[in-house]
């Protein structure tokens, strides 16, 4: 037992005594299946496995663009929030996002601690409630990964789970109880969010900056080099399998198989395209060639913008929404290249930015002709939405920044929240997992030395 470690042993035995604890939950009956349609439980359980494959592609999407030696780091963390995020939101998650609302502010973890009652939980709305809970556990997986690719190439591997946790409770949370729980205050403000911008993508990016500037720089940013995409073909894969996700993503955010959710499915489409080809055009205006990662970045830029409003606007609407964000995405990108902020894969401009663009926008041109459920637009003579939307957004930026960022810090006093320097030259592929991505191929290194150790003279010689 010398060798024993509080650190090393901390999340094993927890997560331990939390299998042990799930053993005496109490059990309830199921749900009657004749209160529900099952056309609905269909498309949402669809659109639940569509938002999980997202994860996957934020992995190869963020994991193409990191330098070689951080392609397997930089993936992993991505995934592992799958792991992290569904043990936590059956505990205790989902009880504090939509539990017993404790002054519209956050709900009561004691709800439905360890998922009591969510199978037999009342209806939201033609689904049950357990399958509105695992629907809206894919929302959570994947709003802590976006964050991973601010702080790709320095962050240790523990730190980081640490944060997922941290954030889940703290910020995602709480944002998903106002915005999205009956009595949440930001819905009973007024502001409307169909899918997600202030919940996942604004949140995400805050935390994004937060965790940038906590960090501080890589080495190969202050020394101005630039660090070659390991993969393109991966940015590629993912931007796929992100765009085909997203329609799970915000048509399924109408929990319902209708005509709302067509039409969000559709606004989701025309704005990635959109934005897509702004972002590659506006490039090449400004005299630069056409390029792979222009029409990906720009097209999940799209995706981003159109989330709070996929349900909300009007489909012509979706094509300037999604145009306009790319340039502003675009814009930001090129300002944060001439400051000192290293956010690697340039998170707060596409996501935070974006979602803070989609918000404003969905305030501009929403309509009650889309969704009756939902409001009239700046577009549409609706000032006062307007301002609503623009007031809900600045809270959200200022709550999931400040709140990051004291998490980040809180980190760093457990324990150093960045790896070594010897350890990010190596690169966190080898120094925080001991695994090498390669490609496929052995590296050219790896032949030579597997050429000269397995000649016929070094076998004559041995």
């Amino acid at each position: 037992m010398s060798n024993f470690s509080f650190k090393q042993w901390a999340p094993f035995v927890i997560l331990m005594v939390v299998a042990v604890l799930s053993l005496f939950v109490p059990l309830l009956p199921n749900f009657d299946e004749g209160k529900y349609s099952a056309a609905d439980i269909a498309f949402v359980l669809v659109a639940a496995a569509l938002v999980f494959l997202m994860t996957p592609g934020l992995a190869f999407f963020y994991g193409g663009m990191v330098h070689r030696k951080n392609v397997l780091s930089t993936m992993i963390k991505s995934v592992v929030a799958a792991g992290v995020i569904t043990v936590l939101w059956t505990v205790v998650g989902f009880s504090l996002a939509f539990g017993d609302s404790i002054g519209g502010f956050i709900g009561s973890p004691k709800t439905y601690l360890f998922f009591q009652g969510v199978n037999s939980g009342p209806a939201w709305g033609t689904i049950p409630l357990s399958l509105f809970a695992v629907f809206q556990l894919m929302f959570a997986i994947i709003t802590p990964g976006l964050v991973v690719g601010a702080v790709a190439e320095r962050i240790r591997f523990t730190s980081y789970i640490l944060f997922i946790v941290l954030f889940a409770i703290f910020v995602y949370s709480p944002l998903a109880h106002w915005t999205w729980s009956p009595n949440g205050f930001l819905l009973k403000m007024g502001v409307l969010d169909f899918a997600g911008g202030t919940v996942v993508h604004i949140s995400a990016g805050m935390a994004a900056l937060a965790g940038a500037l906590v960090l501080k720089r890589r080495k190969s940013h202050m020394e101005h080099k630039e660090v070659p995409p390991a993969n393109i073909p991966y940015v590629l894969i993912g931007t796929g399998l992100l765009w085909f996700g997203w329609f799970g993503f915000n048509a399924g955010s109408a929990l319902s198989a209708n005509a709302l959710a067509v039409s969000a499915f559709i606004t989701t489409n025309t704005a990635a395209g959109a934005a897509g080809l702004s972002w590659m055009f506006f490039d090449v205006a400004r005299g630069r060639k056409p390029s792979v990662l222009g029409f990906c970045i720009g097209a999940v830029v799209g995706l981003v913008a159109i989330t709070p409003g996929a349900g909300f606007v009007s489909i012509p609407s979706s094509i300037f929404i999604g145009a306009i964000a790319a340039v502003v995405s675009n814009l930001v990108v090129s300002w944060k290249q001439k400051t000192s902020l290293d956010d690697t894969l340039d998170v707060f401009p596409c996501h935070g930015v974006g979602g803070i663009v989609g918000m404003i926008l969905t305030g501009v041109f929403s309509t009650k002709t889309v969704n009756a459920l939902g409001a009239d637009g700046l577009f549409y003579g609706g000032t006062d939405f307007f301002l609503t939307q623009l007031k809900g957004a600045v809270i959200v930026i200022a709550f999931s920044f400040v709140v990051s960022f004291v998490i980040f810090k809180f980190i760093n006093l457990i324990q150093p929240i960045r790896v070594s320097e010897e350890e990010e030259e190596m690169g966190l592929d080898e120094s925080q997992h001991n695994e090498k991505y390669s490609q496929g191929t052995l590296l050219v290194e790896e032949k030579v030395a597997y050429i000269e150790k397995n000649s016929p003279l070094q076998e004559s010689l041995t």
